[in-house]
């Protein structure tokens, strides 16, 4: 397990959101995964799930819960940011990611060229 808080960043909005799902999913030992799969329009998209701990995850303490990304995922989402919006034209989780060049117009894929 490696800790670290370099790698992702959440703000309040998002940390309360995660902290009430966590709550709801009543699972002791999980926390929110934080991945990238291959799809979406862009050819990337984002994975938000909770789960316990897997073997080989670096693991971000953020505002009370955990972060795990696998090694894979860790390349595609250093020094992104985890924000949540509420508004009128709905909600969710945004994602602000640096190493993004391009994104979907929803937003939950985006590609590297």
């Amino acid at each position: 397990m490696t800790t670290t808080t370099q790698f992702v960043s959440i703000t309040p909005l998002a940390a309360e959101e995660v902290k009430k799902l966590i709550a709801a999913e009543e699972k002791p030992g999980i926390g929110l995964r934080l991945g990238v799969k291959g799809g979406g329009c862009s050819g990337l998209s984002y994975d938000l799930d909770f789960t316990p701990e897997e073997k080989g995850d670096t693991v971000v303490d953020s505002d009370g819960f955990k972060i795990f990304m696998d090694a894979k995922s860790l390349i595609y989402l250093k020094g992104m940011q985890l924000d949540y919006q509420a508004g009128l034209q709905g909600k969710g989780f945004v994602f602000v990611n640096p190493n993004a060049k391009s994104t979907c117009g929803c937003g939950e894929s985006f590609s590297l060229t």
